[in-house]
């Protein structure tokens, strides 16, 4: 991708150009188009502590998000992440392993510094997560109110999903509920036969004390 301003090449994973230092909308350019509504809603940038500017990706009818205008984050109320990313990336039926492999390496290779944000709503520390837990992008998640996304990430998380990455988690989620299932199971048969081999012997005919009384008075 280059640079929106002097068309020069941007480095991998990156949204500030080496060469004239402008910030890079890598996120919805060329994905959405969108408008900004002046509507208030609140909630400030974990990052610069603005105001959040609410925008109109128009999917579906409406479909309003935050973004601050200085550093481009994103934040998305929850379900509205995965709607977006389910909206732009469709028909994706293989994993292509090795363009997975590349872009965990790729975001592997950056140096950032770990903070944790606060929830643009509630002004709780919001949880770091792996989004569908081997794309390699960190999203700070809050339970109650949604998901902070920096800026550039939302692109990775649709080259992500267009290599298979979102196809491969859900394959790996149905083959541990499979092996959790067939271990509950085994679980089971095991219980069955250790009390079958640990049951008190019978002797024909009756228990073993009514075989001793026969043998002693009849």
């Amino acid at each position: 991708m280059n640079c929106m301003n002097c068309s020069a090449p941007l480095p991998p994973n990156a949204v500030v150009c080496e060469y004239c230092g402008s910030r890079n909308d890598t996120d919805l350019a060329g994905v959405h188009t969108y408008t900004t509504h002046e509507l208030e809603s609140g909630r400030m940038c974990p990052h610069c502590h603005v105001a959040l500017a609410t925008i109109d990706l128009k999917i579906g009818g409406k479909f309003f998000i935050e973004r601050c205008e200085q550093c481009l984050g994103l934040f998305f109320d929850p379900g509205e992440l995965e709607a977006l990313l389910e909206d732009s990336v469709k028909h994706v039926y293989a994993v292509n392993l090795e363009k997975l492999a590349n872009i965990t390496h790729a975001m592997a290779g950056e140096d950032q510094p770990v903070s944790y944000i606060k929830c643009p709503v509630c002004s709780k520390i919001m949880n770091r997560v792996n989004f569908g837990a081997r794309s390699g992008v960190i999203v700070d998640m809050c339970k109650a109110h949604g998901a902070w996304l920096d800026s550039g990430e939302l692109r990775r998380l649709l080259e992500w999903k267009k290599a298979g990455g979102a196809l491969l988690h859900e394959q790996r989620k149905i083959e541990a509920a499979k092996a959790k299932e067939k271990l509950e199971k085994q679980k089971t048969t095991d219980a069955t036969v250790f009390a079958q081999l640990n049951k008190p012997p019978e002797w024909e005919g009756g228990s073993l004390f009514d075989q001793v009384v026969s043998w002693l008075f009849f």
